[in-house]
């Protein structure tokens, strides 16, 4: 899987060149009438940018002028959908969690041996996570807020119910298996998977300048998410 995931880019260029996408999409003919007649299109492009606006300044830098200058929409129709600037940023972060958790529901986790599953879950949220740095950015500056505006969010709560449920059920089937030890919370569970995949994304950049480690190699890249697996795996075993 990991073979799949292209090395990202830095996040100036990430974001400009969704910006160069939101700008082209604006100047696009028939823009005007996406705009008018398509309001999922219009709502999509909003998060789009948003999403890259959020995760680059954070909730208090971000500006509604900036993003609906970027978008192929207007200030007044952003505040039409979304209320409000805190209403856009809860959006976005609904969108955020709603892409990872709608690819994790594609990876049919109980088709699996219990080891084989939790490779592959495993596997799926370092390279998501190494290929969506703006969520872990997204993740980071909300933890900057303490959680303020996810806990306002019943739908963030709701998308987040079926990871849980499939951790407890690769995890129960590997203990009914005998490849699993029967004393670990499925919610550590998955809190241990996430710490590790987030930790190797959202520090690489320090850990790396600290202890003069090239992170950003495909060997590298490789090497660490092999070891992401293996903890995990290793933990579980009796």
């Amino acid at each position: 899987m990991n073979e799949m995931v292209q090395k990202p880019s830095k996040p100036g260029d990430v974001r400009a060149t969704r910006q160069r996408a939101a700008r082209e999409a604006a100047t696009t003919p028939g823009a005007d009438r996406v705009r008018v007649n398509d309001p999922d299109r219009t709502m999509a492009n909003i998060l789009q940018v948003a999403t890259a606006e959020f995760a680059d300044k954070g909730l208090a830098g971000a500006r509604i002028d900036e993003i609906a200058a970027l978008t192929s929409t207007s200030k007044r129709m952003i505040y039409y959908y979304f209320g409000s600037k805190e209403g856009l940023y809860v959006a976005v972060l609904e969108d955020a969690y709603r892409r990872i958790r709608r690819i994790e529901s594609e990876l049919h986790l109980e088709d699996l041996a219990p080891e084989q599953a939790l490779r592959t879950l495993v596997g799926f949220t370092v390279d998501y996570q190494l290929a969506n740095p703006d969520f872990i950015r997204l993740v980071m500056n909300e933890n900057m807020h303490r959680g303020e505006y996810i806990s306002k969010s019943a739908t963030i709560q709701e998308l987040n119910i079926p990871v849980i449920h499939a951790v407890r059920d690769v995890y129960q089937r590997g203990v009914a298996a005998g490849v699993f030890r029967p004393d670990v919370d499925p919610v550590d569970l998955h809190m241990s998977i996430s710490a590790l995949c987030f930790f190797n994304e959202a520090n690489r950049h320090t850990f790396g300048a600290i202890f003069k480690r090239s992170l950003d190699t495909p060997a590298a890249t490789a090497q660490r998410r092999e070891s992401i697996i293996e903890m995990i795996v290793r933990f579980l075993r009796p």
